[in-house]
């Protein structure tokens, strides 16, 4: 379990070193090029969608990534990406690419990878990942994040460090970062509503599930990135399949752990895209290149 700790709020807090990366899926909106192609491994870009995310992680501070594939073949270009390959490095090096192998290498200097296969098994939804990284997250606090959704921001900075650092002054156990878009596109997103502790602290209240009768100006919505503590493994343990979807859902555990301690809502600088849809994609691929 981790040892090293920050304060906030007059408590000492552990400070998270883990991180959760979900890939298993298998992009159906993506067929047939998904077949052979994983769609966290998509191109935003000259790079796969989930570097975005190992590269937000590792501005934060994270040094372990634990990233869920799919079992066999099908994950197999994910465990490839992120693990050394000697033989290709020493053919670039022997061509004079040493730049050009620079930025893959430079990821597995700075974090240290493990990959966890999900199985296909009855189980199926977002949080199958938590579940079986079960022996990875060892009761510490972590981050929980999607591959698949990607923040883009000018300044350099990173969203999930923001998140870790208002978590911290918030004194909160567990936070979630949300992106805002105007209500009227309520109906197309998970929502997050929320109570106000004080100006500038949002505390989750409900999850609304792409609600018709939104009736605010803008909303917060749920982007799949979570820092979560330790402890609610067991929320995760206890986890029915959602009789609306018969998934298992992250969202089920987070709000039954919200109804007994406080969940912050931070929201993002950096803007949302949902690559784990075609739109969502192109529309990443454009912003990135016109921010060139």
């Amino acid at each position: 379990m981790a040892t090293d700790t920050a304060k906030a709020k007059g408590k000492t807090l552990p400070v998270v070193t883990k991180a959760v990366i979900a890939v298993a899926g298998f992009g159906s909106r993506f067929f047939p090029v998904a077949k052979t192609l994983n769609k966290c491994m998509l191109p935003v870009l000259n790079k796969p969608v989930v570097q975005y995310a190992v590269e937000d992680c590792i501005l934060a501070g994270i040094t372990k990534i634990a990233i869920v594939t799919a079992p066999g073949q099908a994950g197999s270009q994910v465990r490839h990406y992120f693990s050394p390959d000697p033989e290709m490095e020493a053919y670039f090096h022997n061509r004079g690419w040493t730049d050009k192998w620079e930025p893959a290498a430079r990821l597995q200097d700075l974090a240290d990878f493990t990959f966890i296969e999900q199985p296909r098994d009855n189980r199926y939804g977002t949080a199958v990942p938590a579940m079986v990284a079960k022996d990875f997250i060892d009761s510490d606090d972590f981050l929980l994040l999607a591959g698949d959704d990607l923040l883009l921001r000018a300044d350099g900075g990173s969203d999930l460090a923001d998140l870790i650092a208002r978590r911290e002054r918030a004194g909160t156990p567990a936070a979630l970062a949300a992106a805002t878009v105007d209500g009227t596109q309520a109906h197309r997103y998970g929502v997050l509503s929320t109570r106000d502790r004080d100006a500038t602290t949002h505390i989750l209240a409900e999850m609304l599930e792409k609600p018709r009768d939104w009736q605010k100006p803008t909303c917060y919505i749920n982007i799949s990135r979570y820092f979560l503590p330790g402890e609610i493994v067991t929320y995760f343990d206890k986890l029915k399949p959602n009789p609306a979807t018969g998934e298992y859902q992250t969202t089920d555990a987070v709000e039954a752990y919200a109804a007994d301690h406080d969940v912050l809502v931070s929201p993002t600088i950096g803007t949302y895209y949902d690559c784990g849809n075609i739109s969502g994609w192109l529309a990443a691929n454009n912003a990135a290149a016109l921010s060139r």
